[in-house]
């Protein structure tokens, strides 16, 4: 049974502009269980964007890097920033890497991708792990992502990240479907989430998380 749902927001909850759908909004909101936010964006967007949709404020930002219970509660920190730091002034030796949102990162950098995350990742090396969100190309601690931003949200929820539904598009999804007990991946997911998703809609973007909120309902899966 499924007691919480971990959904990502670009890419799952929007249409392919990234504007909001409205359809998979007005579906969550029939859900009478928690949904939380988990993103690769940082923490004041994925608040907005909570409020915007009606969740509850639970959110996982900056890829698990940072994990917050409520709109204006603790928030949690982890990750190596300055490990970072020193993987994009590697980068800047060999690309024109542009950081976004460099006031708002905390525990991650993130980067227009204008350059090949593949050869990135042969320049950082091992401590660091390089995403490619399809959106941005993240800089972030190897041990952290969004797989461990729901185990500890579960935790601090006092649920298990077994007891969630995950709903997501990207690659940096992949630990958190590993982590869920239930995970669908939307129809324009990338084909990697969709090999380890237990379920893959035909619609894409926000159709497939109507489409997946329905599939939970009508088997029964949603604890009400």
């Amino acid at each position: 049974m499924i007691e919480a749902i971990a959904i990502d927001i670009d890419g799952t909850l929007t249409h392919r502009d990234r504007s909001i759908d409205c359809r998979a909004v007005a579906c969550l909101r029939t859900l009478n269980i928690p949904i939380v936010l988990a993103t690769g964006n940082v923490l004041c967007f994925a608040r907005a964007a909570a409020k915007l949709i009606g969740t509850g404020g639970q959110i996982i930002a900056e890829n698990g890097g940072i994990i917050s219970l409520e709109y204006d509660g603790k928030e949690y920190y982890d990750g190596d920033i300055e490990a970072c730091e020193r993987a994009f002034d590697a980068l800047n030796t060999h690309f024109d890497v542009q950081k976004i949102d460099p006031g708002y990162r905390k525990t991650e950098i993130a980067l227009r991708r204008n350059f090949d995350s593949a050869d990135a990742e042969r320049i950082v090396g091992h401590e660091i792990e390089v995403v490619d969100s399809g959106y941005a190309i993240h800089l972030k601690s190897g041990s952290v992502n969004k797989g461990t931003g729901l185990r500890r949200m579960a935790s601090l929820m006092g649920l298990n990240a077994g007891d969630f539904a995950a709903i997501g598009d990207s690659r940096n999804d992949i630990q958190m479907f590993a982590a869920a007990g239930f995970s669908i991946a939307v129809g324009n997911a990338h084909p990697l989430l969709m090999e380890v998703s237990d379920i893959t809609t035909f619609g894409e973007y926000g159709a497939g998380v109507v489409e997946a909120i329905e599939y939970l309902v009508q088997n029964s899966m949603i604890v009400d």
